[in-house]
């Protein structure tokens, strides 16, 4: 472990940390990658005084938010705590996989084994690995955003005796649900928000009709190669699991079109904001191992289960919609082949992607037995209706685990920890100390 800088931002103190760990946690003396997280102390406290907050953020695939001062949660959060926000391996500082770095493994093969080594599994024991030299052998509170919080389950059923407290947001994952079985929740709850959408804004419903009309007859070429289809298009639905995501769907629908010498054309300004919410540039291993969080069975691969599950739902077929008179439905979070053909930065992924999807040997992530005989507070948040994790499967968890308390809440979306801030972390807090 090294701790590189320590700098200021206002009233905060971080403190730049990296740390070598197995790639291969069952094979020590292997191979190594490398890790970075911040660690984050309220300006004039002394952190060896306080006890350790370990956040995991949502993804897979994404680094820790890049906090500016006491920002949303963390304003809470330093109240009592040293916060530590670690870029999971593959994500932000920490030794990245992407188009640029993955080719360095090899063939395909050879990435999509290396690639193997990055699901919670893994990153619960990169927490176990540094956790002894950062708080001296003392459990800590983890705090899990979403695939986060599928990280802290694992850590529960993992190694509980590295934890104070577990604390998750919009991120009880399914026990034993397969992919497929998740997707066969998903398309309706991607319906329902799409139709509650179009009932907010019932203008939307026309214009989503038109501009799917015009890219199923012509795909859009973006710059930089990023090829926007009719498919590509209904995955904006994306935005509708945060708070004020319709709101964005919708500025984001108006100016679609402008008037051009050679008839109506969709804009530059619609364009560039869709490649913008539409590029894994930033997250690749967000498509490359979205189906894998859910695989534990280990004969069976994940198959592109959200593709096959979305021919079993007709209604999400843009071709056969724009025949007649329904209303085009988006969707969210779904990994399809076609993204490794749209998207420039995964494109050259593409096999690797197609090795992970046939994948067999997948190990189970949780342990039902010591989730039941659980002694660690936690707690969570369950959104109704999340979008992109699925209430039902959030309660049956949660009933699954000895001593687990839930506040089930519509008041907030998936982005619960974001919108929320303080309040949801405080009542989280409350609610592992018997408090509310």
């Amino acid at each position: 472990m090294t701790a590189e800088h320590s700098y200021r931002q206002p009233g905060t103190v971080l403190t730049d940390h990296r740390f070598t760990v197995p790639l291969d946690h069952a094979r020590p003396d292997g191979e190594h990658i490398e890790l970075y997280a911040r660690e984050v102390v309220a300006a004039g406290k002394d952190p060896a005084a306080l006890p350790w907050l370990l956040y995991l953020e949502g993804g897979p695939g994404f680094g820790a938010r890049r906090f500016v001062g006491r920002q949303a949660w963390l304003d809470r959060a330093l109240t009592e705590y040293r916060v530590l926000l670690l870029d999971q391996r593959g994500t932000g500082r920490s030794t990245p996989a992407n188009r640029q770095t993955l080719p360095l493994r090899g063939t395909p093969a050879r990435q999509a084994q290396y690639l193997a080594h990055f699901r919670a599994d893994s990153i619960v024991r990169d927490a176990e690995a540094v956790r002894p030299g950062l708080t001296g052998g003392a459990p800590w509170t983890v705090l899990g955003q979403s695939f986060g919080g599928f990280c802290a389950t694992h850590y529960l059923s993992a190694a509980p005796e590295g934890l104070s407290a577990a604390l998750i947001t919009g991120g009880l994952p399914s026990l034993t649900a397969t992919a497929d079985e998740v997707y066969e929740s998903a398309y309706p709850r991607m319906e329902r928000k799409t139709l509650a959408h179009y009932a907010r804004y019932p203008m939307d419903a026309e214009r989503a009709r038109r501009i799917a009309a015009r890219l199923a007859s012509r795909p859009a070429e973006l710059p930089g190669g990023h090829r926007l289809t009719v498919e590509a298009f209904q995955s904006l639905g994306i935005l509708l699991g945060s708070g004020d995501g319709s709101h964005q769907l919708h500025y984001l629908l108006e100016d679609a079109f402008v008037p051009t010498a050679a008839g109506p054309e969709l804009s530059d300004a619609f364009l560039e904001a869709a490649q913008a919410l539409l590029s894994f540039a930033g997250h690749p291993l967000y498509a490359l191992l979205h189906e894998s969080i859910y695989a534990q069975d280990p004969a069976a691969p994940t198959g592109w289960a959200a593709d096959r599950v979305r021919a079993r739902h007709p209604r999400f077929d843009a071709a056969k919609t724009l025949e007649g008179q329904e209303p085009l439905l988006f969707t969210a979070e779904n990994v399809h082949p076609w993204h490794f053909a749209t998207d420039p930065a995964l494109a050259p992924l593409r096999e690797t992607a197609e090795l992970l999807a046939a994948r067999t040997g997948w190990t189970p992530l949780y342990d039902r037995a010591r989730l039941a005989a659980n002694e660690v507070p936690v707690a969570a948040a369950v959104y109704h209706d999340d979008l992109y994790v699925d209430t039902a499967h959030s309660l049956e968890t949660a009933r699954a685990i000895r001593g687990l308390r839930t506040w089930v809440t519509d008041e907030f979306e998936h982005d619960g920890l974001r919108a929320g801030g303080p309040r949801v972390l405080d009542r989280l807090l409350a609610l592992v100390r018997d408090e509310a």
